[in-house]
């Protein structure tokens, strides 16, 4: 009789493997935050040399410039004597406030400055509205139609509004007309030519990589005088296109250049699986990419492509060069020709720098959240 069989044990809590156990408690505990900052900054020697250093640089200039800055500086509604008494000691923030109205709107009409006023409020909320998940969906197109018909409306009059001439447009309305539609409209262009680039079929392929190196090969104040002086020759006689709508022209050109590299790389990233398993799907070309591919690569591009977009909206500046007000040109214009306030452009430029920082760090920090929500969806 063979003997009997002794139960398997069974692998409760106590008798479970302790190496799990084990593992978890030899992780270490969690750092606080004096032991995260002495990592960040005094982690060796040569940290913490760097690290003693710039604190003393800081204590050094940090009072010093709040003095300039805050302290000392002159606010509000004040004469020019006024800063002139404290010159050298403070800022003059008076010029902001004396050329408020000239560096938002430049030459529009002074008594029609409310519609521009309204219009930048108009072409804000846009970008603000399409950046909440909420509102993707199919009524956005509309939004984005009615909201540019208003905007441009305001700008250029008619319907019961004084028209004025785009020629008088200037400032921080042009600015974000130039960066919003740049981008609107130089995005789309910039998949059919990342796609085209891509494509099996030469001439297509051809065009696309001709655009892209040709564009790409120049710098943007090379198209925007082509689109101001040379095009007006290759138009017959009498036939006129406005400045502005000539230099919109120029940024999408040059921007979807720009964007399609961008793209073409988010595309390649996308691992030849995907494409093998939408063609087994049966899925055809256009669907494949809607529905697989461009969504997979857009994701991937976020950040890329939002820095394209951040140096749009710092490089509109360059269109002064071919006599646009655009907000850049209308702060530095508006000190320039008044001789009382024209040792203050200093402090103008600095205003014009927080704006453009406003701006830039708003995208910089919806790209973030933009990419972990990605992320997260995945």
């Amino acid at each position: 009789m063979s003997p009997p069989l002794s139960p398997a044990p069974s692998r409760t809590a106590s008798t479970a493997d302790p190496a799990p156990r084990a593992a978890r408690s030899s992780r270490p505990p969690q750092a606080g935050a004096l032991a995260r900052i002495r990592q960040a900054f005094f982690a060796n020697r040569r940290d913490a040399v760097l690290t003693l250093a710039l604190v003393a640089a800081i204590a050094v200039v940090a009072p010093r410039l709040l003095d300039w800055l805050v302290l000392d500086a002159v606010w509000g509604p004040q004469p020019a004597a006024a800063c002139e008494a404290v010159r050298g000691q403070g800022a003059c923030w008076a010029v902001v406030w004396e050329k408020f109205r000239v560096m938002m709107f430049a030459t529009y009409p002074y008594g029609e400055q409310w519609r521009p006023g309204l219009a930048i409020g108009v072409l804000i909320a846009l970008p603000v509205l399409s950046a909440w998940p909420r509102m993707w969906n199919a009524a956005l197109p509309a939004i984005w139609v009615a909201g540019s018909l208003l905007a441009f409306w305001l700008m250029g009059g008619g319907l019961g509004l004084a028209t004025v001439p785009a020629s008088q447009w200037g400032g921080l309305p042009v600015t974000l007309m130039l960066t919003i539609y740049g981008i609107g409209f130089a995005f789309p262009l910039a998949l059919l030519l990342a796609l085209g680039r891509r494509s099996g079929l030469p001439v297509l392929r051809a065009l696309s990589i001709t655009w892209i190196e040709v564009v790409r090969g120049v710098p943007l104040i090379t198209v925007l005088f082509m689109a101001s002086v040379m095009f007006a020759l290759f138009m017959p006689a009498g036939f006129a296109v406005d400045q502005l709508l000539r230099a919109q022209v120029a940024i999408i050109v040059f921007v979807a250049a720009y964007l399609a590299e961008v793209i073409r790389g988010g595309l390649q990233a996308v691992p030849k699986g995907q494409y093998e398993a939408a063609r087994a799907l049966g899925l055809p070309y256009w669907r494949m990419m809607g529905l697989v591919i461009l969504p997979q690569a857009l994701r991937i591009a976020i950040p890329p492509i939002v820095n394209s977009f951040i140096a749009l909206f710092k490089d509109t500046s360059l269109v002064m060069v071919i006599a646009i007000f655009d907000f850049t040109y209308a702060v530095k214009k508006s000190v320039e020709t008044d001789v009382a306030w024209k040792k203050y452009f200093m402090e103008a430029l600095l205003f014009s720098m927080l704006v453009y920082w406003i701006g830039c760090y708003a995208m910089s920090r919806y790209s973030r959240w933009l990419e972990q929500r990605s992320t997260q969806a995945r």
